[in-house]
């Protein structure tokens, strides 16, 4: 292993973990004990009365029956979100197969447990599917839930990859915490036509310089194949969760699909899943995993590589339902001393096809414990600390084996040391004024837009925003309030459409800004955008006080988000109300309309349901 100085770890990250252990001591021990009363001395099936195990095995092949019948072997879930139309998820329909064989070899039986749903915001952006999108999440958890509920499986292997998959798989994995659990991912698609070209061409589309089959063109190009899209948006952010969180085998994260690597991986970890039950030496709970130090872990790698805005959403309800309590201080102030150390797009140029070349996470992740900014002495599901996951997986005449990731970086324009970060804070601020709290992602917006102060122009729909651009009606400095998009208003869809208009004013030199209680895409772009505002409009959040013309102040340099309306005008002022009736049928919203009415801030992960 790559011995390299190693700094006493950073004591503000100390701090930040300390409190957060404190803030969670009584939730967590209740979520530990919870699953200390649920896990089953023995394998969970032989707790099944006779008529309910024949069940459980009425369909097995003839010798996965015989050890279901006696017990002695780990029976192991298979929950996955393959669907043949769905790029990211396409690969895993071989999974299954590779995965029972293995668990034969490893003494071991695998039943395929359930699918959970899997909906693409590629495919609903600016569509009303998109309105169901955030609470797919919690759909995704329960599914998980519904899948594990059988009690016959001694682990879980989840395959999952894109935005809500694998945030509600973790959710509803965590209610069985008590059960080892390791997700499988099945890897980015190769890389396509070049993000800044894709980039360009969907301006030009929004500027009206090219037409609708160019646009197409462009985007089939870019997303071409299996695997998940190349950008580092939600999906490749879950992967580098997953990882950091000791969650994946050392090096998964990005390795390309349909390949023997990737297979290799996959049935190495049915392999290492059968050990680890309850009914082997070492057995490790995915509820040992996640506790208050990987969490804080996470924040970290999400930070470090310029991660997907939805996780200060999806963090905050992942960590709750293991019973820790995190809030966007807690990003906020990590930002601070966390060092940008990737640029992949729409951060820079690159895709996560480069990134992983360039070094990957084992030199991110030795990187950042080597800078004294990650808790090394974590549990993952290799049974070490993390510096295991400082190397990476490859094929040799013996078949898998791991070495050490890269000394150095092989593209310093992709991927740095931490003594040559691209920034020395990791982009994502906490914004705080009369408007409520919200998140600004900084690290794709050049300093010179991050403090913009400019007359309000106040829409209710992403749609408006697009047609004011259309008819050239925006051609001037503003910022853009685009209210009534959180969850319990029509489900927080993302408000990506509003891209390409934003960045072609910025481009023409005018000052602009979002502000926003719906979220944008993972792929959050250049022009500064204060997203997720808590309150909600529809919540009574103060975002829906505001008029047109309303000087508004935007500073992500000091963490300031306020109307400049003088007192007595804004304590006189009432809440406008648009009509959200549309945002009820159609689509299948109308089946969503309970999960909306209960649905928490934004700050409190947008849920739909507690995890106490």
């Amino acid at each position: 292993m790559i011995t390299t100085p190693r700094a006493p770890l950073n004591p503000r990250l100390t701090e930040i973990t300390s409190r957060i252990k404190q803030r969670s001591e009584v939730t967590r021990q209740i979520y530990l004990e919870r699953m200390q009363v649920a896990r089953s001395e023995g394998p969970a099936r032989t707790q099944l009365a006779c008529t309910n195990l024949a069940h459980g095995f009425a369909a097995a092949d003839v010798s996965d029956k015989q050890q279901l019948k006696s017990g002695r072997w780990p029976n192991i879930a298979i929950v996955s979100a393959y669907n043949d139309m769905l790029s990211a998820h396409r690969p895993l329909e071989r999974y299954p197969q590779l995965i029972k064989l293995a668990a034969r070899e490893a003494g071991a039986v695998a039943q395929f447990a359930g699918g959970v749903p899997a909906m693409c915001d590629g495919i609903t952006q600016g569509q009303h599917g998109m309105e169901l999108s955030l609470f797919s999440r919690d759909v995704i958890a329960m599914s998980t839930a519904i899948a594990l509920s059988h009690n016959m499986f001694d682990a879980t292997l989840c395959l999952g990859v894109c935005d809500k998959i694998v945030p509600g798989m973790f959710i509803g994995a965590l209610s069985f915490g008590y059960l080892p659990t390791i997700f499988i991912p099945a890897g980015p698609m190769p890389s396509g036509l070049p993000n800044k070209e894709k980039a360009k061409i969907r301006q030009l589309f929004a500027e009206g310089k090219v037409g609708r089959e160019a646009l197409l063109e462009s985007e089939a190009q870019s997303y071409h194949s299996e695997g998940t899209c190349t950008f580092y948006g939600t999906a490749n952010s879950n992967q580098m969760l997953m990882e950091i969180l000791g969650l994946h085998l050392p090096g998964s994260a990005f390795i390309s699909p349909n390949t023997p690597l990737r297979d290799a991986l996959t049935t190495a970890a049915t392999k290492r899943i059968s050990t680890i039950t309850g009914l082997g030496k070492t057995y490790l709970p995915m509820a040992k995993i996640i506790d208050e130090y990987a969490i804080v872990n996470a924040i970290v790698g999400l930070l470090a590589t310029g991660g997907s805005t939805n996780h200060t959403l999806h963090l905050v309800a992942m960590a709750h339902a293991a019973g820790i309590q995190i809030n966007w201080d807690d990003f906020s102030d990590l930002s601070d001393i966390i060092p940008l150390l990737a640029r992949v797009y729409p951060n820079g140029s690159a895709d996560v096809n480069h990134f992983h070349a360039a070094g990957g996470m084992g030199f991110l992740i030795r990187e950042l414990l080597n800078a004294g900014l990650l808790h090394s002495e974590v549990t993952t599901v290799m049974g070490q600390g993390l510096y295991a996951y400082t190397q990476e997986p490859f094929l040799n005449e013996q078949g898998l084996v791991w070495r050490d990731a890269p000394e150095h970086s092989v593209d310093e324009n992709v991927l740095r040391p931490a003594a040559r970060p691209f920034s020395n804070d990791g982009g994502l601020k906490l914004l705080r004024g009369n408007l409520g709290r919200a998140v600004i992602k900084t690290s794709s917006v050049q300093p010179e837009h991050r403090i913009v102060t400019a007359p309000a122009l106040v829409f209710d729909d992403q749609r408006d925003v697009v047609n004011a651009f259309q008819q050239g009606k925006l051609a001037r400095d503003f910022v853009a309030i685009v209210r009534y998009q959180g969850p319990r208003a029509n489900g927080m869809p993302e408000l990506h459409q509003l891209t390409p208009a934003l960045t072609s004013l910025q481009n023409q030199g005018f000052h602009v800004a979002l502000v926003t209680d719906g979220r944008m895409s993972g792929a959050s772009g250049t022009v500064p955008a204060a997203i997720h505002v808590t309150p909600e409009c529809l919540n009574g959040g103060p975002l829906a006080l505001v008029r047109d013309g309303d000087l508004i102040h935007l500073d992500s340099n000091r963490g300031i988000l306020e109307a400049r309306v003088p007192l007595d005008i804004w304590h006189t002022r009432q809440s406008t109300h648009p009509d959200l009736s549309l945002n009820k049928h159609g689509m299948g919203r109308e089946l969503f309309g309970s999960l909306r009415d209960i649905a928490s801030d934004a700050e409190a992960g947008a849920s739909s349901f507690l995890n106490g």
